[in-house]
This record gives C-alpha cells, structure tokens and sequence, in this order.
C-alpha cells in the first residue's frame, strides 16, 4: 500500500465536495431565502402569545408598560432582533425600537417563553394615537402580523408627531 501525501488543496477539494447538495441544481435562478421555521427562527404561529399589562399608565403624561409573553409551542427555534410593532387607529403607526434595549438572539426550547415591553406614554386624545388594536411581527418571519386588542387609552405624541412609546428587544421569561 502506497502512502498518498494530503495537500492543501486535495483537502479543500474533497471538502468543497462534501459540501455539495447532492440533490442538484433546480434551475431555478429565482432562489429564495429561507423562511424562518427553515432558517431556525420562530414563526408567530408556533408561539402562543399573551398579553398584559404590568403597570397601565392611569391618566394623560403617565408612563405605561404592556408585556407580551411568547411561549414556544413546537420544536427549538430563535428570536433575534426586536419584533415590529404597529398601534392602529385610523392608520397603523410603527412604534419605535427602544435605543437604549439590546438586540440579542434568544432560543427558544420548545415549552420556553420569551417576552417583549411595550412601553408608552398615556396621550389626552387631540394629537394622540386613538389605539384599539395593536399587532406584532417578529423579524425575519414571512407570517402575517399577529393582533391584539389595545385597552390601555390613548397613545400621547411627541413635539415632532412620532408616536411616544418605545418596544424592547426580546428577553428570556418565566423559570
């Protein structure tokens, strides 16, 4: 038996072989990202949501909070980022990333539950958000936008007509 010396590039190839799908080439040129659920992030439909409010803001100035806790109902899977968050009124308005919150990626066993804060301040009606509802997406998911009622008043503007609440990054919750 004859010894075979290794080189740099027979290793390189025999490794770029393997990496090779071996299911071939579609043809389709119009390839597309992966979708959450492929790419390993969590789709909203595999989360139960439930929301809440940890300190309502009782009248117009007072700074409110409204949790939203994500439980995984399927298989591992992982929030990155900040979910999108729209309050509805007569149009829908994006409420801002907290600039101060994290980005972190967060997985999720399944049974594991992760939560985001809306934090907002109490308008007085005028120049306020009417809110009734209110919804989530979580980032890079291809599902539609999950709802919810809004029952915690008005949302106050700021001086430059941006709406005056912020949305945390995701965080790890319960035990």
């Amino acid at each position: 038996m004859r010894a075979v010396p290794i080189t740099v590039t027979t290793l390189a190839a025999a490794l770029l072989l393997t990496a090779c799908d071996s299911g071939g080439d579609s043809g389709n040129d119009d390839a597309k990202p992966p979708s959450a659920a492929a790419s390993g992030g969590c789709a909203a439909d595999g989360l139960d949501a439930q929301v809440g409010p940890v300190s309502e803001a009782p009248a117009a100035g007072d700074t409110g909070t409204v949790t939203v806790t994500l439980t995984n109902k399927g298989a591992e899977c992982t929030l990155k980022g900040f979910p999108v968050v729209r309050l509805h009124a007569d149009t829908a308005v994006d409420v801002p990333q907290d600039p101060s919150a994290p980005a972190q990626a967060l997985t999720l066993p399944e049974q594991g539950t992760a939560s985001f804060t809306i934090t907002y301040v109490r308008g007085d009606g005028g120049k306020s958000v009417a809110a009734k509802t209110a919804s989530y997406a979580l980032p890079n998911s291809a599902g539609a936008p999950v709802d919810f009622d809004w029952s915690y008043g008005d949302v106050a503007r700021k001086d430059d007509g941006a709406v005056d609440a912020t949305v945390s990054g995701f965080q790890q919750a319960g035990d």
